[in-house]
């Protein structure tokens, strides 16, 4: 009996031993060498310890996490305990980027986020959803209007949103005077901040001072608010960066952290150093090289010389003046060079009338890309090169196929690219290789995906941006088989309510709007003409062009045409479906993709009422949309609208058609 109730006693004070524990975890980083932290995108150690969220690169994420989840809330409160952070960081950077921030998240995937003002942690679709669980300190040296920043030298609290829930311009109050002290975050210079949640209040303090002085005793930012509500019970910690312009170096010199107690104190004097811009000092580099000024040097300067000139020829390229104007990062060829081994064919994953595309692995990243090399031999090259730089350089969206900078050198133009590991859609339907088909689901998912795109580049662009070569071989697909559009070659952008200027017809016939012959300037129902055919691409699984059985061509849309008047519209969809499909959405879809290429641009839908329409938001109208109504034989218009020879031989990737074949 006294053994049993001796056991019993045993069990009631381990349970109450477990359900108190408070989870005091603790640690402390005086730089970073053997960290083990888990880095990844353009994250990086330097070998001297320095943790380095850049590498300088442009709209790249790099986040730096704690490898283990910590233990926010307590068992016996079921609220997030007390916590203390501390970190010593340094921004170095020649002119205004976006900033970084420290998070806590109950996840350390981030690749769905968008770099930029958004900092690798969010996105322009879950931005403010409270299931994010984020809690953030943002250290911004950009003010986004459209998350109402104060100012481009700000630190902020942020939860669940870029939204700040309060924010304060970078500064300290000296407790010697009490005097509120102003600090530059891209001053080059260290700084340390402190942030300290406490359980029983719910208040959230920030403070922040130089490197050198003591923690003040005044917070900068003081405010109220429940974390219970917001972070998991088990979460990650870490630090995430965007850099928006090149070069920018956000560094993490040392970094604490304790529960229930202060963050341990980072000792200064173990911290790595921090590389500052500035200048070589070449007279110290000249008192050496003259007293070595004999004919034995001179023989040597003179081999160096012709080694390395011979070199630099190698990886020479080409700057204008131009080019100091767009944000885009500048690669060096080198470096992509290297990424291609060379640009050997084993490489190459594409090739058309723009050019030639690689696969590459960036050397100092590690990071898969497409680096696609355009010939300028003619000015018309340098002009569409440009176009593509400006139009997509500074656009964010999910569904475009991310440009990450660009290169020049001799007569060649290089794009680099985010890599799309599934290729490009119309592999998936054109080539007898791939397996299996795409499915339905599949289908209309990816029309749906560059319907949101063109929708993004018609209305919610600060200019309206007319892609203006829509098809299936510029759509390429990524891991999820997202539909991702690119190839912006032939894009152009104007303001909005004004005309586009241009007077080129342009793009790949088949796809082509029949209005442009006549009145020669793009629209952005030229766009929408192309991407009804793009729509009968993908449910066909036919070319915008074909031959009947009498072995004439005709337009892909007259056939689905036919087979509407016949009462026979489901027997337009892919054979390679073998019937599954939803009858409903294949009809609706066609019926929307005729309506989209009917040969009056009038009759066309906007891009926000095809987005409409493909929800089931709105019904499909009834007064134009009838087989009889759309009678009209699409190749035979283009003939009669007079296409002249530059549109008809114009390039295209797999589709060009010349006038003799017409």
């Amino acid at each position: 009996m006294k053994l049993l109730s001796l056991l019993l006693l045993l069990f009631i004070v381990g349970h109450n031993k477990q359900a108190h524990v408070t989870g005091d975890e603790k640690f402390l980083y005086s730089g970073f060498a053997d960290s083990k932290l888990i880095l990844n995108g353009a994250a990086m150690v330097m070998p001297n310890g320095l943790l380095d969220l850049t590498n300088g690169s442009v709209r790249l994420k790099g986040h730096a996490i704690y490898p283990t989840p910590l233990r926010f809330r307590d068992f016996s409160y079921n609220t997030v305990q007390s916590f203390s952070v501390s970190f010593v960081f340094g921004i170095v950077s020649p002119h205004p980027s976006n900033g970084f921030a420290f998070f806590i998240s109950p996840g350390k995937n981030f690749s769905d986020a968008l770099p930029t003002q958004y900092f690798g942690l969010l996105n322009d679709q879950n931005d403010g959803m409270e299931t994010n669980h984020i809690f953030a300190i943002e250290l911004d040296t950009i003010q986004n209007s459209e998350f109402q920043d104060i100012n481009d030298n700000h630190i902020a609290i942020d939860i669940n949103s870029l939204h700040s829930v309060q924010s304060d311009s970078a500064s300290y109050y000296d407790d010697m005077t009490g005097v509120l002290k102003n600090l530059t975050l891209v001053s080059g210079d260290p700084m340390q901040v402190w942030v300290d949640y406490e359980r029983e209040t719910r208040r959230i303090n920030v403070t922040m001072a130089p490197l050198n002085f003591a923690k003040p005793s005044r917070a900068l930012i003081s405010t109220n608010y429940n974390l219970s509500a917001v972070l998991t019970e088990l979460a990650y910690v870490g630090f995430s960066s965007a850099a928006g312009k090149a070069n920018a170096r956000h560094y993490i010199l040392g970094w604490s952290f304790s529960m229930n107690a202060p963050a341990p104190e980072i000792d200064i004097s173990k911290l790595p150093k921090m590389p500052r811009l500035g200048s070589k000092n070449w007279s110290k580099i000249i008192e050496i090289i003259l007293p070595l000024a004999t004919a034995g040097f001179i023989l040597a300067v003179g081999g160096t010389i012709f080694l390395v000139t011979k070199k630099y020829l190698r990886y020479t390229e080409l700057r204008e003046d131009w080019e100091l104007e767009f944000g885009p990062h500048r690669f060096l060829y080198k470096d992509l060079y290297k990424a291609t081994e060379g640009f050997k064919n084993k490489h190459l994953i594409g090739s058309g009338g723009f050019g030639r595309v690689y696969k590459g692995l960036l050397p100092r990243s590690s990071m898969e890309v497409a680096v696609k090399r355009v010939s300028h031999d003619s000015k018309q090259g340098i002009k569409e090169f440009i176009t593509e730089v400006v139009s997509i350089g500074c656009l964010q969206h999910r569904n475009l196929v991310p440009l990450l900078g660009y290169c020049r050198r001799d007569n060649e133009l290089l794009l680099v690219y985010e890599f799309m590991p599934k290729g490009s859609l119309d592999k998936y339907l054109f080539s007898e290789d791939v397996k299996p088909p795409l499915s339905w689901a599949q289908r209309l998912g990816i029309i749906k995906d560059i319907a949101s795109s063109l929708l993004y580049l018609h209305h919610e662009c600060e200019k309206v941006i007319i892609h203006r070569d829509i098809k299936a071989s510029n759509v390429l697909l990524d891991n999820d088989m997202n539909g991702r559009l690119g190839d912006f070659g032939l894009a152009r952008l104007y303001d909005h309510g004004v005309n586009a200027q241009t007077t080129h017809v342009v793009g790949t016939i088949g796809y082509i709007a029949p209005e442009l012959a006549s009145a020669g300037k793009p629209t952005p129902l030229t766009d929408v003409f192309s991407f009804g055919i793009f729509i009968l691409e993908v449910t066909c699984g036919r070319r915008p062009i074909m031959k009947n059985e009498e072995e004439n061509h005709m337009m892909l849309a007259d056939w689905v045409l036919e087979h509407w008047q016949n009462g026979s519209l489901t027997d337009a969809v892919d054979t390679n479906l073998c019937g599954n499909y939803d009858d409903l959405e294949a009809c609706l879809v066609l019926k929307l993709a005729l309506l989209c290429s009917h040969p009056f641009m009038h009759a066309r839908p906007s891009m926000r009422q095809v987005m409409q329409y493909l929800n089931r938001d709105i019904p499909l109208p009834d007064d134009h949309l009838t087989p009889t109504q759309m009678s009209f034989e699409m190749f035979s218009l283009m003939q009669n609208e007079g296409f002249d020879p530059y549109v008809m031989s114009f390039p295209s990737l797999s589709t060009s058609y010349k006038p003799s074949v017409l």
